[in-house]
This record gives structure tokens, C-alpha cells and sequence, in this order.
């Protein structure tokens, strides 16, 4: 199925800085079976068969989590960027390719929780899973592993993390 999901990514040549390609995953969606599919495979994984939660992060991942959060009938809990969330937070920052950022997870949602499946819809660096594990971790949480769509191979993202990681497309 991989293999057929390729031709729907749209690379976006120095967006959104100049030396990067920026991957699209939008035009996936615009195909409803498609998606549907995409859905379905990733909701096999025993990643989320061993975890209590979904963790999605802001914002593209926030589209796959819910769906398999959703289709698993699993809690979903948020990691959003800088000012987006009320309440009492768990923040972090961490380096993208192309500058830094932060992220925020609400102290109350995680805490019925042991054990979140990370969902996102890209693997880079892996900055930004890095962040968010690293929050879960020093909140005594544990992490049944990451759920990408799409993995870049030659940042070699995966290599940051000492739980499973699959994805749906290798690029």
C-alpha cells in the first residue's frame, strides 16, 4: 500500500524556509478510501494495542490521532504549540530543521494514564517526538512507541528513540 501512497505527497520546495522540502500530506485526505486505509493500517500496530492513550501533536498529527483514536475507541490527549492550551502545563522546547519551537500537554489530561502511543504525521529529526517523550517521560509515563505516516530515512529520526517506531510511507 506504500507504494501507492507516494505519488499523493506534494513536496514544497523552500517552504517554509529557504533548503527545505516541505511534505504534504494533505492531498492524502482529499481521498477519503485513502485515508480510510491509511487509518486502518496504522490502527493494527500493537503500538497502540499497548498503550492506555493516543498523544497527537500540533497539528497535522492531530488528524491521525483523532482517527485512530476514534477508531480504536482510545482516549486522545494533545501536545500543542506556545499559548494554545488552558490550565496548568507541562512545556518544552526543542530545535527543528529549520529554527525551535515549544511545545505545551495539560497536566490533568495525561494523568489517568500510564502508557501513550505518539502519533504524528511526519518523521524528520525527530525533535519535536523528542520533545514530547521527554515530557512524558518526566511526567513517570511510559511510551508504547511512535505512529507516523511518513518517515524521512536519511535524518535518521528513529535512531533518537529507544521505543518502536512505524510508519506507513518511507521516503
Amino acid at each position: 500500500m506504500t507504494e501507492n501512497l507516494k505519488h499523493l505527497i506534494k513536496d514544497h520546495i523552500n517552504f517554509p524556509k529557504r533548503g527545505i522540502i516541505f511534505k504534504d500530506i494533505l492531498p492524502l485526505l482529499q481521498q477519503p478510501d485513502v485515508f480510510s486505509k491509511v487509518i486502518e493500517e496504522m490502527s493494527k500496530s500493537s503500538i497502540f494495542k499497548n498503550a492506555d492513550a493516543i498523544i497527537s501533536i500540533d497539528a497535522r498529527g492531530f488528524i491521525f490521532g483523532t482517527a485512530i483514536s476514534f477508531h480504536l475507541s482510545k482516549p486522545m490527549v494533545v501536545a500543542r504549540k506556545p499559548g494554545k492550551l488552558p490550565g496548568k502545563l507541562i512545556n518544552r522546547s526543542y530545535d527543528l530543521e529549520y529554527g525551535s519551537n515549544s511545545l505545551a500537554i495539560q497536566r490533568e489530561a495525561i494523568k489517568p494514564y500510564k502508557s501513550f502511543a505518539i502519533v504524528d504525521d511526519l518523521l524528520a529529526t525527530g525533535g519535536t517526538v523528542k520533545c514530547v517523550a521527554e515530557m512524558l517521560n518526566d511526567s513517570g509515563k511510559e511510551i508504547s512507541g511512535l505512529s507516523v505516516v511518513i518517515e524521512l530515512r536519511e535524518l535518521c529520526g528513529r535512531d533518537k528513540f529507544n521505543f518502536p517506531v512505524e510508519s506507513n510511507i518511507l521516503l
